[in-house]
């Protein structure tokens, strides 16, 4: 499966349980604790804290996200990982006082499996350290082995800031196999082995500038399915650079460096991935209004235009190549994203 049609089944699948599908909000977002959307969540917190009402009791979207700035800051991993973005797309499925966990959980062990085709047996599941009821649904009634679900503490409790909605997560994580890391599960084995790549959130709660949480007025669910990484499973390659879109901005990259990727060191490499990220960061910015200043937002997308062409002289480049890579940017994404063109 290629990116576009991970975006189609995924919006498919939940719209014919019941879910309205809601376009991708602006990565410029209403809530003023965050630079910039940060997760799929980052739309629905009105609804979730019940500031407003919400339009709908069920929803399903491909929020696009990026993570460059404050508390949720990736910049410095770009292109020396293998998965690691400063733009990347959520796909998620939210419940605003509907569902629950039960509800939740099977549906994403069934699309994973059944729509997706993943192999169940490589599929461990992590809980909250407090979570019997998760633990419990997915065991008995999923029919997760017991020894493939793990307990864990804070990595299994999301917060969307110091402030805002928070609850107990459920995370679905894949076994890349013995080659890529040490064995035992998410808990304990190797980082690179085991790939989280679905991030299911009960919300329940209101964390407040004091420390202290209030419940939230309805519980919730928010669940966050990464794309990239999601597709990069799907199409078997060791990382998200090998995925079918960003692949295609690499091959961008290097032809307007004129790099030779199969001569190319690691150095080289770490450039044109920075080149293939970058532009679609800055693509994805400017189209919804963020234009290159001195301060909050706009600081973050010059930083990232001055790094993307700090790295093109790296590779020998002295002359504007950023306009060229928004073309490959809009013929990659323009049929997910028409506002690009």
């Amino acid at each position: 499966m290629k990116a576009n049609d991970v975006r189609r089944a995924f919006t498919e699948f939940f719209v014919e349980r019941g879910h309205a599908s809601q376009p991708s909000a602006s990565l410029i977002p209403h809530d003023p604790t965050v630079l910039f959307t940060v997760a799929g969540m980052v739309p629905m917190k009105p609804y979730l804290t019940g500031e407003e009402p919400a339009p709908w009791p069920r929803a399903v979207s491909v929020q696009k996200c990026v993570r460059a700035g404050g508390k949720h800051n990736d910049l410095d991993e770009i292109g020396r990982t293998s998965r690691h973005l400063t733009f990347f797309e959520m796909l998620g499925n939210f419940s605003l006082g509907d569902y629950f966990k039960r509800e939740a959980i099977t549906w994403a062990w069934e699309f994973v499996t059944e729509v997706l085709g993943l192999d169940p047996e490589r599929l461990w599941v992590t809980v909250h350290v407090s979570d019997d009821e998760a633990e419990a649904i997915w065991r008995d009634e999923v029919g997760v082995p017991a020894e493939r679900i793990q307990r864990l503490e804070e990595d299994n409790y999301w917060r969307m800031g110091d402030t805002g909605p928070c609850g107990p997560s459920s995370e679905i994580f894949y076994d890349k196999g013995p080659d890529l890391g040490a064995d035992g599960g998410p808990a304990h084995g190797g980082e690179d082995r085991f790939v989280e790549f679905w991030n299911l959130v009960f919300m329940q709660f209101e964390q407040h500038d004091d420390g202290t949480q209030s419940p939230l007025p309805k519980p919730s669910i928010d669940t966050g399915l990464g794309l990239e990484r999601t597709v990069s499973l799907l199409q078997g390659v060791d990382s998200v650079w090998e995925t079918d879109e960003l692949a295609s901005l690499l091959a961008a990259a290097a032809t307007l460096t004129a790099v030779d990727v199969s001569t190319a060191d690691e150095e080289q490499l770490v450039s044109l991935r920075i080149l293939a990220d970058h532009a679609r960061s800055t693509s994805m910015l400017v189209s919804d209004g963020v234009f290159p200043s001195n301060e909050a937002r706009g600081y973050v997308l010059r930083r990232i235009l001055r790094r993307a062409v700090r790295h093109a002289f790296l590779l020998g480049v002295d002359e504007p190549l950023m306009a060229g890579m928004v073309d490959a940017v809009v013929a990659v994404m323009g049929d997910a994203y028409p506002e690009l063109a």
